[in-house]
């Protein structure tokens, strides 16, 4: 590998090796604990049943915890547009950060470099589409709500990863605030369901949709809108999913 990493090895892991071709998603996370030194053991620990890839401190230097080819529990329950379970078609990739429980602090300019460099390795090996590369909150919207809103998703798309839309940011906050119809809510959900997120849980009660329905809203907004997540879908909102489905 080109990219200079140590080695510490996670014993949680399918051991079944898979095909080269299944990998078609990179998946970022945070560690979301109050030291570096406990994620890395937690990461490591057999009885902790989670694991990851690859693992960035926060002085950018890359661990290899679990071999590309197989399956690192790092996902869990989840779900992105027809693909459930994404551990099976995914590399997971954890960034050392205290998260929104221990103080959700930037990441790195020295993570940043090494998410760079790790990623578009990454994307060349397994030729991942842009727009397969996700957070943990796009997939597990109702558990989860790393990488966060702090991550650097719109810097990641300049240097040509991941995906963004290509709005005016200046214009765009006009819209900010400004409320949406029950049509315009509608199409809202269709677009980002289209994006890849997942309706599952909108069949149940009224008052369970309700609140799955906030919870999209603000992953939606940690991926797209980082400076404001209200879990309220506004007009600034519906111009961003609409952007992004063209």
């Amino acid at each position: 590998m080109p990219i200079k990493t140590s080695l510490n090895y996670s014993p949680n892991f399918s051991t079944s090796a898979r095909n080269k071709k299944k990998i078609k998603y990179i998946v970022y996370h945070y560690t979301g604990m109050r030291s570096e030194n406990k994620a890395i053991k937690r990461l490591t620990d057999l009885n902790s049943n989670v694991s990851c890839h690859y693992f960035i401190k926060r002085n950018g230097h890359i661990i290899l915890m679990v071999p590309e080819l197989y399956e690192a529990w790092h996902a869990g329950k989840s779900k992105w547009k027809k693909d459930i379970s994404l551990n099976k078609k995914s590399l997971g990739i954890e960034v050392s950060n205290k998260g929104h429980e221990f103080g959700y602090e930037n990441f790195s300019n020295d993570q940043i470099n090494s998410l760079l460099l790790l990623t578009k390795f990454l994307i060349k090996k397994y030729k991942i589409k842009p727009k397969n590369i996700l957070g943990h909150s796009d997939i597990a919207p109702n558990r989860k709500k790393d990488p966060g809103e702090k991550f650097p998703w719109e810097f990641l798309f300049k240097n040509k990863i991941g995906f963004w839309h290509n709005l005016d940011k200046k214009k765009l906050i006009e819209f900010r605030g400004l409320k949406i119809n029950d049509l315009e809510k509608k199409l809202f959900f269709r677009n980002i369901l289209k994006i890849g997120y997942s309706e599952k849980n909108f069949k149940n009660s009224k008052f369970k949709r309700v609140k799955y329905k906030k919870i999209l809203i603000k992953a939606f907004q940690r991926r797209f809108r980082q400076d404001l997540v209200n879990g309220i879908a506004d007009q600034e909102c519906l111009i961003i999913s609409k952007n992004l489905v063209k």
